[in-house]
């Protein structure tokens, strides 16, 4: 993906990577909307990816830093564990929480503090995983399906405003179709990347992207972005 990213444009590479393109563009549509000086609680941060998009607002970037031993953390505002958040009551007027709630042996109690930092009328802005590959092994313990992340949400007292599939099955197949590059990236395994980079990395997927179409029921979907309000 880093390769395509550097070699095909913009608006080509968002057709291959659309789950990447669907989080960017609900970020993006997140911090428009949010006043200036707003309080924005990034939980679950990592290395502070969608910072830039709040320079108009006080954001602060919490993770507990041991997710993918690759990344640089030391852009965190806070170190600490989700659920355990180390801000008073009614500190934040939103929290976003982007596909990390798999990363938590405890989601429920993680959406509880969520809503417990937030101010009354705050929003809760997350993304889910439902059907990815296990990744930053131990870190990874769950997936969710609509009802589920439903559930947690009306659990800790949400109301729900939001529960959006991201893709259907096509776009799921196109994800699994660049997994085969990611297989053959390992050892003797190499020797094939070349040859089917163009066609499980760029042909295929593209094809998935506009193959979604046909897929209204969306239960193969990857993800949900997911929304609600403490009232």
């Amino acid at each position: 993906m880093a390769l395509a990213r550097s070699l095909v444009p913009s608006a080509l590479y968002r057709r291959l990577d659309p789950f990447e393109a669907s989080i960017h563009d609900f970020v993006s549509g997140i911090a428009a909307g949010v006043p200036s000086q707003a309080r924005v609680l990034d939980a679950g941060a990592g290395e502070c990816r969608f910072k830039p998009l709040f320079a108009h607002a006080k954001y602060l970037g919490v993770d507990f830093a041991q997710g993918d031993p690759r990344w640089n953390y030391s852009t965190l505002d806070v170190i600490a564990r989700l659920e355990e958040l180390p801000f008073p009551d009614y500190s934040f007027e939103r929290v976003i929480s982007i596909v990390v709630l798999e990363h938590t042996p405890e989601p429920a109690k993680v959406i509880q503090e969520c809503r417990r930092v937030l101010k009354p009328g705050g929003m809760l802005h997350m993304v889910v995983p439902h059907m990815w590959e296990e990744h930053q092994r131990p870190h990874d313990f769950f997936r969710f399906t609509s009802s589920g992340i439903r559930h947690l949400l009306q659990s800790s007292g949400f109301r729900v405003k939001r529960i959006e599939p991201v893709g259907g099955f096509f776009w799921q197949l196109g994800r699994r179709l660049m997994g085969v590059l990611a297989f053959t990236q390992q050892g003797w395994r190499w020797v094939f990347f070349p040859v089917l980079a163009p066609v499980f990395g760029f042909l295929l997927p593209l094809c998935c992207y506009y193959l979604d179409f046909i897929d209204t029921d969306r239960a193969y979907t990857l993800g949900f972005i997911c929304e609600g309000s403490k009232e």
